[in-house]
């Protein structure tokens, strides 16, 4: 008996593991749409794709927790969508 409690708590921690790791990257997901949309925004205003992320956050109201995010921008031409990359900064534990 007690090592199907064990196995039962070690499934448990699995699952829970799991859904925690699907929950960061559905995050991280949103995070990009949520860009993504921003600066198509502003190009259906505009007329151009803004020059930097900067731009989009002061005039379009786009907020990035920059704690948790790295957001890299990358334009070629002001009439060509921008690359746009999310990624997780790594939570350093103490």
């Amino acid at each position: 008996m007690p090592l199907v409690m064990v196995v039962a708590v070690v499934a448990l921690l699995v699952a829970l593991g799991n859904v925690s790791e699907g929950q960061d990257e559905e995050n991280l997901k949103q995070v990009q749409d949520t860009v993504k949309k921003a600066v198509v925004s502003c190009y259906s205003i505009e007329g151009v794709y803004p020059a930097t992320l900067e731009y989009v956050e002061e005039y379009y109201g786009l907020q990035i927790d920059h704690d948790r995010y790295d957001v890299f921008y990358e334009i070629f031409a002001d009439n060509i969508m921008p690359e746009i990359t999310v990624i997780r900064k790594q939570q350093v534990k103490e």
